[in-house]
């Protein structure tokens, strides 16, 4: 394992995300919460990399999510939006935020030939299990035959599709 890489899971102590495979860390929860209880706003911080394997499988939020860029080197949110569309992003020094809207299919990788790449998410109203959707990639082929090499990449191979049941980041 790259030195730097075993030092960033140490100091912000990464554990794999349920479904969707990404080291994160919760970093805030609000203390205010709907008459539901789930929380106004939540954040967290991720990092891609190849030594332990770290991406983002297909999935989509009900709400908005606000990625950051803070370090390293770059990386690529592919997204597949609802009328059939899609696009890439890449997240850099140079390009430092994007919003994904609720219900628009995302994955997520670090370019290839990097080291690593720190981000955070926030969401608001803040993330729960709930709100998390994984898309298989036989579901996902079907809908974007044009993406298929991102999607036999990046589409979830098994029914793991849901995050465990009371999930809270």
């Amino acid at each position: 394992m790259n030195p730097k890489v075993k030092t960033l899971i140490e100091q912000y102590n990464f554990q794999s995300l349920p479904a969707e495979g990404t080291l994160f860390v919760s970093t805030y929860r609000s203390a205010s919460e709907f008459e539901n209880g789930k929380p106004h706003g939540t954040a967290m911080i991720g990092m891609y990399c190849d030594e332990p394997k770290s991406v983002s499988l297909f999935h989509r939020l009900t709400a908005d999510e606000v990625w950051h860029f803070y370090g390293g080197d770059p990386l690529r949110l592919i997204l597949l939006y609802p009328d059939g569309s899609s696009k890439d992003i890449i997240l850099s020094s140079e390009n430092v935020q994007a919003v994904i809207p609720a219900g628009v299919w995302q994955a997520g990788h670090m370019v290839a030939g990097g080291t690593y790449s720190l981000f955070g998410c926030t969401v608001a109203p803040g993330f729960t299990g709930e709100m998390f959707e994984g898309g298989t990639q036989k579901q996902l082929l079907a809908l974007y035959p044009d993406r298929a090499k991102d999607i036999e990449a990046f589409g979830i191979a098994t029914d793991e599709t849901h995050m465990p049941t009371g999930f809270a980041a």
